[in-house]
């Protein structure tokens, strides 16, 4: 018998203006002793799911402060749940998470086994402020101009996409090393 655990399905950043910056998918692990290659997501499913957060993030932002953790956005069924969180920029965070996406074994499968599937309120604390870390040292770059990513600019100069490297890969680094109850990333 397979032990699943919690994996990121999607990582998404939302700019101030409700347009994506960045959308970085993942796909699921199989089991190893499958020949088949695991199932790729699909782009624009998850670009749905992930611009169907913005109500919420609406509805709730009178009661938050800026710069906390939204929590749970919604779960769109018993597997896929998408968590958010607001920088103090007016830019959000959406992790989407796969509740079965990967298959564990040894002593993790055993900790799996016994804590249960699922995810406590702080499991995802650290995936956020490693992205808005690597959010902030993109902003510190004296070549990246935030404002190119306006969608409302008239001379509509830049890309409406990050497209730093370092910065990309650096979010593909975040979400292929986040596991329930990882203390730092």
């Amino acid at each position: 018998m397979d032990v699943r655990s919690p994996s990121v399905a999607a990582i998404g950043i939302i700019g101030r203006h409700n347009n994506p910056l960045h959308i970085a998918l993942f796909p699921p692990t199989t089991n190893t002793t499958s020949t088949s290659p695991p199932e790729p997501r699909d782009p624009l499913e998850f670009s749905f799911l992930l611009n169907s957060t913005l109500d919420i993030f609406e509805a709730r932002m009178p009661n938050k402060t800026i710069g906390h953790d939204f929590g749970l956005l919604h779960a769109v069924d018993e597997r896929i749940a998408l968590y958010g969180w607001l920088l103090n920029t007016g830019v959000k965070l959406v992790i989407a998470v796969d509740m079965e996406g990967r298959v564990v074994e040894g002593a993790e499968a055993r900790k799996v086994m016994a804590g249960g599937l699922g995810l406590r309120n702080s499991d995802l604390t650290p995936a956020f402020q490693a992205l808005q870390t690597a959010y902030i040292r993109l902003l510190r770059n004296p070549f990246y101009v935030p404002d190119d990513h306006d969608p409302r600019a008239t001379k509509g100069a830049g890309s409406l996409k990050i497209t730093s490297p370092k910065f990309i890969k650096e979010v593909e680094r975040i979400g292929k090393a986040w596991y329930p109850g990882i203390a730092a990333l």
